[in-house]
This record gives C-alpha cells, structure tokens and sequence, in this order.
C-alpha cells in the first residue's frame, strides 16, 4: 500500500532507496534526486552528485522512488 503522503513516503522508505524530492523554495520550487541517506518527523537528506541535501519535510510536495541511472557514457574519441 503507497504512503498517504509523500512525507510519509520519506519517512518509510528504505535508506538507500534513489528518490526525487520536490520541494518549496524562496520564489518556486527545487528537485532533490540521487539516495535517501536519513528521514525524520523533521527533514529528510538525499545524497545528490554535488552532495547532500536536508529537505525540511514540511516544505516537500512530491517525492517517489526512481530507477538507478543509466550507466555512463565513454567518452568520444575521433
């Protein structure tokens, strides 16, 4: 059964699960995606490739699990 919520989706999803956090910001709203590293009644931190970020979960309009990324591209060479 899915969470009711998508703060209660944080808070139950298993650590390492890859998400996508949507959430307000000053003037608009932001993505967090990479790996859920902790959740809490407060806030949530997502391990993103420029480092983690806490997510007050009050401010979080969408969240969900995501497929891992594809894997890297070689590099071209000509």
């Amino acid at each position: 059964m899915p969470a009711s919520t998508p703060a209660a989706f944080l808070r139950s999803a298993a650590l390492g699960t890859r998400v996508v956090v949507r959430y307000r910001i000053p003037g608009g709203v932001t993505d967090a995606l990479g790996e859920l590293v902790s959740a809490n009644d407060g806030e949530c931190t997502v391990r993103t490739r420029r480092g983690d970020v806490a997510v007050d979960l009050g401010a979080v309009t969408a969240a969900k699990a995501v497929p891992p990324p594809p894997p890297r591209r070689r590099p071209r060479t000509d």
